[in-house]
């Protein structure tokens, strides 16, 4: 059949490999990839091992409040220029003293501020000052600032690497089948998260916190979104009190052998191979559907593992990005958002307010029954889904009450009292319930795959979201709030109760707070014990979650707790997922994921392969034209052979009218007099394969920074520059 549910490997094991060890199973093909450490560094790799490149992280320079020299603004900011100017080389790292680097997307929208951070950060700056005392946090920073170390007690400033990995971790959230926030990627976002810790005092602190608000309140119009990032990234960065130097590229490691290797792998520009992406697209080379794939990671797994806060750790997040499902993914090169297991129907944001129908449903604080939001309520935004449900992992077949359970559950932990509250709950789901105003499910669709004699068929409802914001991005908006679950109702609700029992918590900071186990329905035996006979005391009564109760009968609820006690029976634990894959084995340092070849699973292999061999665009020197600006592009494609493959680069104009033919998108931002953003977007190119920007009505000067992303890839793009000026005319680069 041409179509084959789930995924490449048939099964993935994770182990924890130290990195020498991991080196050594490389070279001897009994590793396929090494996840979050570079196991070959400072030495020489084996010739059929290939490196990943992503971002590292930002090497950053904090200042002593205690330094009396370094008391004010103006000094720490001279300060931050001279140390920056004098530091030394390292191999990965890349002297970039402005926080959006290239590996984020929005970097088109900060490049010319991060070019003239740039060129300052390559100058000596005049005088002759004091020697700073420097402390090195790490074998980078020492190696960078080389032998102007301080001495004793007293210090300046310490110059440390702030790795992308730990900002991904404490500012991202996945609970249950949601993922975010939705601008968890974004550059101008991890500069607040990496500076604004630094801002000791209350009042600047405050309006850099007041600034992020501005941004993460949706603009109507993108220059009016743009122009609020590039406000915040200087509002953080203003005190100097932490400056960025540069960044580093992290590099890990797959074994790419003729038969041995692995192929086809998606990695993303920052997380690297520990995505959702990476183990939704690798290959292994000597079987085409099927094979058995070996990971190892540096570090062992210690977060539990529960749907709702747990998988928090490296090992834990790779677990969970191939055993649960979200309803989108990030981006692998860009920062917007992929369907996964939703698809965006439509999208409705037009700045006037949008009539919420009167049985659409929505949350209760505390409980979180769902209600109907009744009569005369708007919204700013309507979001239209088709919901991609497959058989859950237990054999059960999902329902309504699965798609909505999540809000109502999520919205009990994050907003009860006691001990039916979460902290960690209540932050990873803020921006989602503030941001929602009802669900509603319209219908419920059938759709028919034919091949051949064989006919399959999938229920799909259509959901509408209402949201109080709205916005100019349609996946930003998409990802909000989606109506998903990659659990049953059942393990929502086994869940709540448990933690309404005193049997768990759901985070790791209310188990540190209560004094109980965090809940783990994998690893934890004797949780699993209790779990169980709470399962089947919830068969024997019926047992429906109030919050569903408007959902779920009697018969279906005992129907729906037998099903999962079964599982447990089986399996020897109750993650229940509708996933590409489950837990076959879990041990200390090794766990073993095996497939699940439903054909009710609506994804197959190849249903991400536009992302495994990222293609780039090129411009040519911009030129004016009239009122245009514009820039002839090249375009790369990938011929393969066999097993190897090769880039080719070639006109867009020999593609134009072309078949199927993956055009580029042209991305452009006019900056006015003063640096005021005046116009930005993303267009076609035009013929004859041209990216062009209409510059007519602007105030000049105008400077235009174009750039064009094949299949979504803005990772170090390359940036075409040109100033029109009127009496003078154009300069480009």
């Amino acid at each position: 059949m041409p179509f084959y549910p789930s995924y490449y490997p048939q099964e993935i094991t994770l182990e924890t490999v130290p990195a020498t060890t991991a080196a050594e199973r490389l070279t001897r093909n009994t590793l396929h990839g090494y996840v979050g450490a570079d196991p070959f560094a400072g030495k020489a790799p084996p010739k059929h091992v290939t490196p990943v490149a992503s971002l590292g992280g930002w090497v950053v320079v904090t200042f002593n409040p205690a330094a009396r020299r370094l008391a004010t603004a103006d000094a720490r900011c001279a300060a931050g220029r001279r140390i920056v100017s004098g530091l030394g080389e390292a191999p990965r790292f890349r002297l970039h003293p402005y926080p959006v680097t290239p590996f984020h997307a929005d970097y088109l929208h900060h490049a010319d501020l991060a070019e003239t951070a740039v060129a300052r950060g390559r100058s000596r700056p005049a005088g002759s000052e004091p020697p700073l005392r420097l402390r090195a946090r790490g074998s980078l920073a020492a190696a960078l600032i080389g032998g102007h170390h301080g001495s004793g007690a007293a210090w300046d400033a310490v110059v440390e690497e702030v790795a992308a990995a730990d900002v991904l971790a404490a500012h991202g959230a996945t609970t249950n089948g949601w993922m975010g926030p939705p601008w968890i990627k974004e550059g101008w976002f991890h500069a607040w998260a990496i500076l604004a810790p630094a801002i000791a005092d209350a009042g600047a602190r405050r309006r850099a916190d007041e600034a992020l608000a501005r941004v993460t309140v949706p603009a109507e119009r993108l220059e009016e979104r743009i122009a609020r990032e590039r406000e915040m990234v200087g509002e953080v960065g203003a005190g100097c009190e932490r400056v960025v130097a540069g960044y580093t590229i992290r590099r890990e490691w797959v074994n790419a052998d003729y038969s041995a290797g692995v192929e086809n792998v998606a990695a993303d520009a920052q997380s690297g191979l520990n995505s959702a992406m990476f183990v939704r697209t690798v290959k292994l080379k000597d079987f085409p559907w099927n094979g058995w794939l070996a990971l190892g990671m540096p570090d062992r797994a210690a977060a539990a593992w529960n749907p709702v806060a747990g998988f928090t750790d490296a090992p834990g997040r790779l677990v969970w990005a191939a055993v649960g499902d979200p309803a989108l993914f990030p981006e692998p090169y860009g920062n917007g958002w992929t369907d996964n297991r939703v698809r965006l129907e439509s999208v409705e944001s037009t700045g006037r307010p949008i009539p919420i129908p009167p049985d659409a449903l929505l949350p209760e604080p505390g409980r979180g029954t769902l209600r109907e939001v009744g009569d005369g309520k708007t919204a700013r935004a309507r979001v239209t889904y088709q919901v991609l449900g497959s058989a859950f992992h237990d054999g059960t077949r999902p329902t309504i009450a699965d798609t909505l359970a999540p809000y109502a559950f999520l919205t009990a932990w994050a907003t009860g009292g006691g001990d039916g509250h979460d902290a960690h709950v209540e932050r990873a789901t803020a921006a989602a319930r503030d941001a929602l105003a009802g669900v509603r499910v319209v219908r419920v669709e059938t759709k028919t795959l034919r091949f051949g004699d064989i006919v399959m068929q999938y229920e799909v409802p259509i959901v509408e979201v209402y949201l109080s914001r709205g916005g100019v991005d349609a996946h930003a908006l998409a990802a909000m709030a989606p109506p998903w679950s990659p659990v049953p109702w059942p393990v929502l609700a086994l869940l709540d109760e448990a933690t309404r029992r005193g049997i768990g918590a759901l985070s790791a900071g209310e188990a540190a707070r209560r004094r109980v186990p965090w809940l783990d329905l994998v690893r934890d035996a004797q949780a699993r014990e209790r779990l169980v006979a709470l399962v089947r005391g919830f068969e024997a009564a019926g047992h429906v979650p109030p919050p569903l109760a408007r959902l779920v009968d009697e018969r279906q609820a005992r129907r729906r707790w037998g099903a999962l006690g079964r599982f447990a029976a089986e399996h020897r634990h109750l993650l229940v997922t509708s996933g590409p894959y489950d837990v076959h084995e879990a041990a200390p340092g090794r766990v073993v994921l095996r497939v699940v070849r439903d054909f009710s699973y609506p994804l197959g292999v190849g249903s991400f392969d536009r992302y495994p061999i990222p293609l780039r665009a090129f411009l040519g020197r911009p030129v004016a034209r009239g009122s245009r600006v514009e820039a002839s592009v090249e375009v790369e494609r990938v011929e393969r052979f066999g097993r190897e493959h090769r880039i080719v680069t070639e006109p867009l104009a020999a593609r134009l009218g072309q078949k199927d033919a993956a055009l580029p998108a042209c991305r452009f931002l006019v900056l006015g007099p003063r640096g005021a953003v005046t116009r930005a977007g993303t267009m076609a190119p035009v013929e004859p394969g041209v990216c062009a920007v209409d510059l007519d009505g602007l105030p000049r000067p105008a400077t235009v920074l174009l750039t064009a992303a094949v299949n979504g890839n803005h990772v170090e793009p390359q940036i075409a520059t040109m100033r029109v000026d009127s009496p003078g005319g154009p300069e480009a680069r």
